[in-house]
């Protein structure tokens, strides 16, 4: 199982360029249009160079992401938790 770290948080008018794609993806996955207030969080997957998107709008509890994560074969650590839930 990988462990996902927080890389950032941002609303999708300031992310980073490096996750462009990541997000772009996700957002087709999920058939989401991207506001730019939207919160964005993104996870670095340890031990790969790929991220985990959530767009934080979508979820209703800290166990909803817990779940996706796990079916992504990845678990995220308690700091990153914690952040998290802050922004629910």
């Amino acid at each position: 199982m990988f462990i996902a770290t927080l890389a950032g948080i941002f609303e999708f008018k300031d992310l980073p360029k490096e996750y462009g794609p990541f997000v772009q993806y996700k957002a087709g996955l999920e058939k989401k249009e991207l506001q730019d207030n939207v919160e964005i969080a993104v996870l670095n997957i340890q031990g790969t160079e790929s991220f985990h998107i959530l767009f934080l709008d979508s979820y209703n509890d800290i166990k909803e992401i817990q779940d996706e994560l796990t079916a992504a074969d990845a678990k995220v650590n308690h700091t990153t938790l914690k952040i998290l839930e802050g922004h629910l």
